[in-house]
């Protein structure tokens, strides 16, 4: 059971992956906050992004999130340098909610649930689970904390983006990122670990006495 859970915590990110995206954001909150400047602050959390890729490479490491981290950073440098409104560095982090939380929510309401698109093949049960009804449900159920989380963040961030508030928004990055982003994975596995796994067509059936 132990061995499923690191499974899943690393389909969905990790703590290495949480580290990597979330630090460069966290850099530019506090620079800008200091400095009200743009350009020195999108500098700041670019260099930290690829200190920790670099520091990934030399450790021999999964460098995969470092990079998909680093690339996030340099759109969201480029989003706020070219327009010169600092909020527009959180303009990418929007947009993606407005993906994600569309993806989740249509795949759920069509009984295909992400998640169990994600990891069914990671946790040994490929797609069998879609013949499994209380399996399937529970993809579904935990399909929903993710619905919950991405258009949560997008209730409460929009409107500072609009107003233009970039340090109320920097926070409420950082507060609606690393701590909602646990709380719904752990969430969802244990959502996931009370229903048992489906039984793949090649799996031999348990025999009774």
């Amino acid at each position: 059971m132990s061995d499923d859970k690191e499974k899943v915590v690393n389909a969905l990110g990790g703590t290495r992956g949480l580290i990597d995206s979330g630090l460069p954001a966290l850099v530019f909150m506090v620079s800008f906050y200091v400095t009200k400047e743009i350009r020195p602050s999108v500098t700041y959390a670019l260099i930290l992004s690829a200190g920790l890729a670099l520091a990934r490479l030399i450790k021999k490491d999964t460098i995969q999130h470092a990079l998909s981290g680093l690339f996030g950073v340099a759109i969201c440098a480029f989003f706020a340098t070219k327009t010169g409104k600092a909020e527009n560095f959180y303009l990418p982090g929007l947009i993606i909610n407005v993906v994600y939380g569309t993806l989740y929510l249509f795949l759920n309401l069509i009984k295909l649930p992400i998640l169990g698109l994600i990891l069914g093949p990671i946790l040994g049960e490929n797609l069998a689970w879609r013949k499994d009804p209380i399996r399937r449900a529970a993809y579904i159920k935990a399909g929903w904390l993710w619905v919950g989380l991405f258009f949560g963040r997008l209730a409460v961030q929009y409107p500072l983006y609009r107003a233009g508030n970039v340090d109320l928004l920097g926070i409420a990055r950082i507060v609606m990122g690393y701590p909602l982003f646990i709380a719904v994975a752990w969430g969802s596995w244990l959502i996931i670990r009370n229903v048992p796994k489906a039984r793949t067509e090649t799996e031999p059936e348990t025999e009774t006495a």
